[in-house]
């Protein structure tokens, strides 16, 4: 049981970092114009030598970033639970932190997935069809990463908690 929770766990915090640092950098995108590099982020555009922040309001990106974060935030407080779920306290008897934990963490993972899809499906239709010249970047490429990294942490922490609410039985015959 507890090696499972070890493995969500380490799982669920490099899913964490993976997260937090997909959300802040700017290259999400990466394209070619007027024979310059540029690449974008879900919160500001950089052309060469200058960045700058997104000026208007574009219904994707703020759903991606409002996901993004509520993403972070889910599985922040998975690794918290998930940590209380190694210690024994009797106060949180009716509560079974181990499930809570992996609920989270599959929240966060659908979350995160939402937020990925969202921005793919817009990206693909808008500069698929008008920019012939671009690719997605590695930040994009790890917040998928991150989506499998907080999909195993789900699956470690349910995985013991049906070991601890099913323990083996030994016969005695």
């Amino acid at each position: 049981m507890y090696s499972f929770m070890g493995g969500g766990l380490f799982c669920a915090g490099v899913g964490n970092i993976l997260l937090i640092v997909s959300t802040a950098t700017d290259y999400w995108m990466q394209y070619r114009q007027s024979g310059n590099y540029m690449h974008q982020g879900l919160w500001r555009y950089c052309m060469p030598g200058k960045c700058f922040p997104h000026s208007e309001s574009i219904a994707h990106l703020d759903a991606t970033r409002a996901l993004m974060i509520l993403s972070l935030l889910a599985c922040f407080f998975g690794i918290i639970i998930g940590i209380m779920a190694f210690i024994h306290y009797s106060s949180f008897d009716r509560f079974d932190k181990t499930f809570a934990a992996g609920v989270l963490f599959f929240i966060s993972c659908f979350l995160v997935f939402l937020a990925m899809a969202v921005y793919t499906g817009v990206t693909i239709n808008y500069h698929g069809k008008r920019y012939g010249n671009w690719r997605f970047s590695w930040s994009y490429i790890i917040g998928w990463v991150s989506v499998v990294l907080t999909f195993f942490s789900g699956i470690f922490y349910l995985c013991a908690y049906r070991m601890h609410e099913c323990p083996r039985t030994t016969n005695a015959h």
